[in-house]
């Protein structure tokens, strides 16, 4: 009889687990769905259409056309999820330890970066933490409300999903690591290479490698332009969520640095915004 009760406790919990989950997800779904009709309406209002014709259509008051538009979290929250977000870095082994041992570290300017992109999406009404990835960088990708930083050099896997880009992407040659703009063949080299306080960077939406949504990925060509890719963001995300919503998209950025703090001082989009087909 112990046995039974234990094995009853067992599938009762299992069972409130998957209630639990299947609960959030229609939470996360309801939330969407307001949020693109909420949309909607913003759209037809800059159209020309009245709150008044909005209420005819729909059939209900215009109070309540008027409290829909008013309601809600900010749209462009959707850019990063429905959910906590998770700010995975690339990381790397510190070396000069004076007690010898090792430890996995990423870059100040990728800390920064991923403790910007926690402070906005807090601003949107999200929870966020970041982690760590250690060498050799097989972060885990099948999981929502994911952002990836650094480059292909730390997070190898990224780079095979980069693949699915059809217009941008990251390569190697004698001189170091390159944007490349696929169509043309064009390879941009980081200008910091020769000194300068200028780096560029690759921000997007790429598909997961599971199929099932998209992750969003900010890398630069050196850390500067990781910290660059997120300034932008950071600066432009209405506009930029209005022109892409959650559809999966690309672009690169340049950026200006500070010589000393390394801070980014600016940020610029030098590619259009790339829709990728089908997506």
């Amino acid at each position: 009889m112990a046995k039974a009760g234990a094995n009853q406790q067992t599938k009762l919990l299992t069972r409130a687990k998957e209630i639990n989950n299947e609960i959030e997800e229609h939470q996360a779904a309801i939330a969407g769905l307001s949020q693109e009709r909420r949309e909607c309406l913003e759209t037809l209002i800059d159209g020309g259409m009245t709150q008044a014709q909005l209420a005819e259509h729909l059939s209900m008051s215009r109070g309540r056309v008027s409290q829909l538009l008013s309601a809600g979290v900010r749209p462009e929250r959707a850019f990063f999820g429905s959910g906590k977000v998770t700010v995975a870095i690339g990381g790397k082994p510190e070396s000069g330890r004076a007690d010898g041992k090792t430890q996995v570290v990423a870059s100040s300017e990728a800390h920064s970066a991923a403790e910007q992109i926690i402070a906005l999406v807090r601003t949107l009404g999200l929870d966020a933490e970041s982690e760590i990835v250690p060498p050799p960088g097989m972060v885990q990708l099948n999981r929502p409300n994911l952002v990836v930083l650094t480059s292909p050099r730390l997070l190898p896997f990224v780079g095979q999903m980069l693949d699915a880009d059809p217009h941008l992407g990251f390569g190697v040659d004698d001189e170091g690591w390159f944007l490349v703009d696929k169509a043309s063949g064009d390879k941009l080299h980081s200008p910091s290479d020769r000194g300068e306080t200028t780096d560029l960077g690759y921000i997007g939406r790429l598909p997961r490698p599971d199929g099932r949504g998209t992750f969003l990925y900010f890398a630069g060509l050196h850390a500067p332009g990781t910290a660059g890719a997120v300034h932008y963001v950071e600066n432009n995300l209405p506009e930029l969520y209005r022109e892409v919503k959650t559809r999966r998209w690309s672009a690169l950025i340049s950026c200006e640095f500070d010589g000393k703090s390394r801070k980014i001082v600016s940020s610029k989009l030098i590619t259009p915004l790339y829709r990728h087909d089908n997506a």
